[in-house]
């Protein structure tokens, strides 16, 4: 859940800065996922957050304000898509006019964002939080990650596992990518301890070189 906290905050951030929620749902849904973070939210219902938020006293503008409207996910036939009797999504220009009103009054300069760059936004905090969890000892190998993921949340499983995919790409790739994020977003994409120290040493997360 940790690891899944990380990439609905930054798939969240993609759709201020100038993604569209059904853009972010098909990469990940073309990587091999079943499904994206808002088509997964809708199925869900977005009221479940909504309540947690506000017992909270924090806000998530988008979906709370399609919450507000009524838009709870498949089940009012409206969330961030909106859905036929058969259950087939569509986009819904009522929600880019939420997204972009809201970023409008935040500030944010919308821009184009490429695929490949919200791919690597929604899977590389992943990689990042899980070397964290990795470093507590709270799993005491990668593979106990990937297994979970692949199990529990429907990572593909050709691909191994977040652990194993960012293995795969290579771990000094993945580090000086957040390092870069770091210099122009912020420490929250400071890479960790351990991930930075495996980059350097030219190790994986699996072991060995």
């Amino acid at each position: 859940n940790r690891m899944l906290h990380q990439r609905a905050r930054e798939a969240e951030k993609l759709v201020l800065e100038g993604a569209l929620p059904h853009q972010v749902d098909k990469v990940l849904y073309d990587f091999g996922f079943p499904m994206g973070p808002f088509a997964m939210s809708d199925l869900a219902g977005l009221d479940v957050g909504w309540r947690i938020r506000k017992g909270k006293g924090v806000r998530s503008e988008v979906a709370d304000r399609l919450c507000e409207m009524g838009r709870f996910g498949e089940k009012t036939e409206a969330g961030y898509d909106k859905y036929a009797a058969d259950r087939s999504s569509s986009p819904d220009p009522v929600v880019e006019k939420i997204i972009l009103d809201v970023a409008k009054e935040m500030g944010i300069q919308r821009r184009s964002i490429d695929n490949d760059e919200i791919l690597a936004r929604l899977l590389y905090p992943m990689v990042n939080e899980g070397a964290k969890i990795l470093d507590e000892g709270l799993a005491i190998r990668a593979s106990d990650i990937d297994v979970i993921w692949i199990y529990g949340y429907g990572w593909p499983v050709y691909r191994g596992g977040p652990m194993f995919w960012a293995d795969s790409i290579g771990l000094k790739a993945v580090r000086d990518q957040l390092v870069t994020w770091q210099r122009t977003q912020g420490d929250v994409w400071k890479p960790a301890a351990l991930l930075d120290k495996l980059a350097a040493e030219g190790k994986t997360f699996t072991g060995g070189k």
